[in-house]
């Protein structure tokens, strides 16, 4: 990853464990660094934290132990005298390289390599995709169909790649779930339900691939067609657990943290907190014993496993799952072993986090960086579009105010910006006339009475404008499939339903279509992707902003009311992308509902 130099850097600053009850980092890294320390946090059997600090600037730093005492970084031998007759550690911050930036590649990639800040993201959710191969179907008994396997597999993806349906609708990067193979067995979730391993995060012979989707073989010609029309992929990978019928545990108990913890069963916001230490150790369930990627063995076993399907199989990132829940120590060694071992010429491999939280961006920027992750989901940005385009809650001001403090918070990150995924309910319901809540899974509804297909247009309407913003902004566009066609859904597992080709209604049409005309638009013009975004005209409704970049200039303008708007401050003749209308500026009037996307 290029890194310029004065842009944020991440530093990490690590204090052995000890007696210590407290430790904070303080230093010149802040004007007021010396008297507002940065706390350490115990990870990986260590006193850590990291700060970000303009790339290439030197630190001037020691550590303050339970509120009372100074040291020099045990760790660190580069030292200079404080002028107390002490010492002061030193480093520099280094990210990257700070020569050729701008490509959106990463160390070692060429000047043409692919540059994933162009990437449209779209997630197959294999089993719900499409059922290419019937002799592998079986269900797994005593589970009702909305949680049970139903039949996608890798050869019908490898069909869909086949067909062309990924080019028509622009997507140029695929997330895959888990592929390892998981037990056939039920568990019990949350809601008291029986579910199957559908969803593959219920790892058990973690070298395997799940028999109800394909064979290794299948899963490789799936990577080589989706490459022969230069699609990345990205395989989603679950490093946080193994099903306690893995055999890997029966072998290596001690690689896993015990259930039991001071004198309960640590369980994730049962027993144990979600967050900190405790959430690093805690079980999702009392059948997914978790890694304790603390013993080096383990962590090492792990990362082994993650080079073993990136060399089976030549894919091009990974999407991990939950990682607030595991020692960031793992995610560093696994980048290092990435760089060593994996050649990045022409695709730098990406990797992306989930960190489901919807307002704490410090969080979820702690962990992108150039030695860790490239970017995570933003699921800060997902609350503000959902609320103030979708829901139309608030005004616009609102979304303006927010993304002048967020288009350059994570910097130099690609992050992927999104409207649905697979764990909230179906993002056609906060479209509606009459919303869902921005975050409601549906509780009930998931297995009965389940929202239906609206049966009028806008709520499509709405769904395009979301769609129009994500192709028009900075980060990683990401489809969840069938959200290009306003599949309805609540919570899990019903927003899991089997994907729909065919039979489409007048409306998913019309949705579809907007979504691939937005995809080429995106694709045909570099300031929608890479270009600096800035703010023409805000009011309550409607928002203009300019995307430029170099000569490739575009005006967009987005009206969210349902009724008709004038906005102001367009370009005195211009072009509407969208319809090919041409529109005379400075002012224009919007139909409800709806976007233009101006060229001059």
């Amino acid at each position: 990853m290029c890194v310029a130099e004065g842009a944020p850097c991440p530093v990490v600053f690590e204090y052995p464990l000890g007696q210590a009850h407290s430790v904070e980092v303080r230093g010149d890294f802040a004007p007021n660094g010396w008297t507002q320390g940065v706390p350490l946090s115990i990870d990986a059997g260590e006193w850590r934290a990291v700060v970000n600090v303009p790339n290439g600037s030197t630190i001037h730093y020691k550590f303050y132990i339970d509120g009372m005492t100074y040291v020099p970084d045990p760790n660190n031998p580069n030292k200079q005298d404080d002028g107390f007759g002490g010492m002061n550690s030193v480093k520099t911050a280094q990210c990257g390289s700070m020569t050729n930036c701008g490509t959106g590649g990463a160390g070692g990639a060429s000047a043409d390599a692919f540059d994933w800040r162009s990437a449209v993201l779209y997630f197959v959710f294999v089993d719900r995709f499409k059922n290419g191969d019937p002799s592998n179907d079986a269900p797994i008994p005593g589970v009702e169909t909305a949680a049970n396997y139903q039949g996608g597999d890798y050869q019908g993806l490898l069909d869909e790649i086949n067909s062309g349906y990924f080019d028509q609708l622009g997507v140029n990067a695929l997330w895959l779930t888990v592929p390892m193979d998981n037990p056939s067995v039920p568990g019990v979730g949350s809601d008291g339900h029986q579910y199957s391993a559908y969803h593959g995060y219920w790892p058990q012979n973690l070298d395997q691939v799940e028999e109800h989707f394909g064979s290794m073989a299948l899963l490789q010609q799936v990577v080589a067609a989706a490459h022969a029309k230069n699609i990345k992929v990205l395989f989603d990978y679950a490093m946080n657990h193994v099903h306690i019928t893995a055999p890997l545990y029966a072998q290596h108990p001690e690689w896993f943290w015990p259930l039991s913890y001071n004198g309960n069963n640590c369980l994730c916001g049962n027993g144990c907190a979600w967050d900190g230490y405790e959430g690093r150790r805690c079980w999702f369930t009392d059948y997914l014993p978790t890694w304790d990627f603390q013993v080096d063995a383990a962590r090492s076993a792990s990362i082994d496993n993650c080079m073993f399907w990136i060399n089976q199989t030549h894919i091009d990132g990974f999407r991990l799952d939950a990682v607030k829940q595991i020692e960031t120590s793992w995610i560093s060694d696994l980048r290092t072993r990435i760089n060593q071992n994996v050649d990045q010429s022409k695709v730098h491999f990406y990797m992306v986090g989930e960190t489901y939280d919807t307002g704490n961006r410090d969080l979820i920027k702690s962990l992108v960086s150039p030695e860790m992750l490239d970017g995570q989901f933003d699921f800060p940005l997902r609350g503000a579009i959902v609320e103030n385009i979708l829901r139309r809650s608030g005004t616009m001001h609102d979304l303006d105010n927010f993304l002048a403090t967020n288009d350059s918070f994570y910097s130099p990150g690609i992050m992927s910006t999104f409207l649905g995924n697979q764990d909230m309910a179906r993002v056609i319901n906060t479209a509606l006339d009459q919303p869902w809540q921005t975050w409601d899974n549906g509780g009930t509804s998931n297995w009965m009475n389940q929202p239906q297909l609206p049966n009028y247009r806008a709520p499509f309407e709405r769904l395009g404008l979301g769609f129009a913003f994500l192709m028009t902004t900075q980060g990683i566009p990401l489809i969840y499939y069938g959200d290009e066609i306003g599949m309805p859904g609540s919570g899990d597992p019903d927003n899991r339903r089997m994907m729909t080709f065919t039979g489409l209604t007048t409306d998913q049409q019309w949705l579809k279509d907007r979504v691939s005309k937005l995809t080429q638009l995106r694709s045909t013009h570099p300031a929608l992707w890479k270009g600096t975004r800035t703010s023409v005209d805000v009011q309550n409704d409607t928002y203009v902003y300019e995307k430029s970049f170099g000569a490739d200039v575009l005006y967009v303008a987005m009206n969210r009311s349902d009724n008709a708007q004038t906005v102001n401050g367009l370009p005195t003749t211009s072009t509407d992308l969208l319809t090919g209308s041409v529109v005379n500026g400075p002012t224009a009037t919007l139909s409800p509902r709806t976007i233009m996307i101006l060229q001059p």
